[in-house]
């Protein structure tokens, strides 16, 4: 798999922005996250070797994960970015927004119903968000659709908004004072996912979790091999 940031930076949006880890990268590195500048990457896909071939290579890619692809400040380079997405049919480019609304109005010309080789994941991290953004989601036109519920910041009642949806993936925050994730909500986004016959993937804990009424502390390099150690992951049939 490949990752591809045309720009970087973003704007914090809304709660689960709190502990940003690209604005705590950033802050160390002495970069002000709230500037939002094309990359040196910016022209990736479509750049070649000298035997003609592409130096990406073909498969999935993790577009604008030190952004937000549907940030405002990136009006002006967008449609570069579909022309390039569309000329690279070999690849897969999976993005994620909190700006879901800005969405049918950030579309190529020739988008229809959808471009095959894209994948819209629709971050969520509380009930009030949830709703607002899934409400959107649901009613666009997209072939491939994800939601993302990292970090998690309470219970959430999402089935209504999961058919059609491929998968659900939920994670905690990771942070020394991060907000904790409940393993019970996890479980209960799991179960609506079973339900609906819609994958679901624990992809990490919360740095401070809750399990059957105690509270743990778990280090971040053993955040993701704790939600795995779990076992719940289900693949739709």
């Amino acid at each position: 798999m490949a990752r591809w940031d045309p720009w970087h930076g973003c704007k914090k949006y809304s709660e689960g922005c709190l502990h940003c880890y690209i604005y705590k990268g950033d802050q160390k590195r002495g970069v002000d996250t709230s500037q939002i500048v094309r990359t040196r990457d910016f022209y990736k896909p479509v750049e070649r070797l000298k035997n003609g071939n592409y130096k990406m290579k073909p498969g999935l890619v993790y577009l604008a994960f030190s952004t937000d692809f549907l940030v405002e400040e990136a009006d002006g380079w967008r449609d570069e970015c579909w022309d390039m997405i569309r000329q690279r049919q070999d690849c897969r480019f999976l993005f994620l927004t909190k700006r879901i609304e800005r969405f049918a109005g950030c579309l190529p010309a020739d988008w229809g119903t959808g471009y095959e080789n894209v994948v819209v994941c629709c971050t969520v991290e509380n009930q009030k968000n949830a709703e607002r953004r899934l409400a959107v989601f649901q009613e666009l036109p997209i072939r491939h659709r994800l939601i993302t519920a990292q970090p998690l910041l309470e219970d959430l009642d999402i089935e209504s908004y999961l058919p059609g949806v491929e998968g659900v993936t939920v994670g905690g925050e990771s942070d020394r004072e991060g907000r904790p994730l409940d393993y019970d909500w996890v479980l209960h986004i799991r179960e609506q996912c079973v339900r609906q016959n819609v994958s679901f993937t624990f992809r990490q804990c919360g740095t401070h979790f809750l399990k059957d009424g105690k509270a743990y502390t778990i280090p971040t390099r053993q955040l993701c091999s704790q939600a795995r150690k779990a076992g719940i992951d289900f693949l739709a049939q």
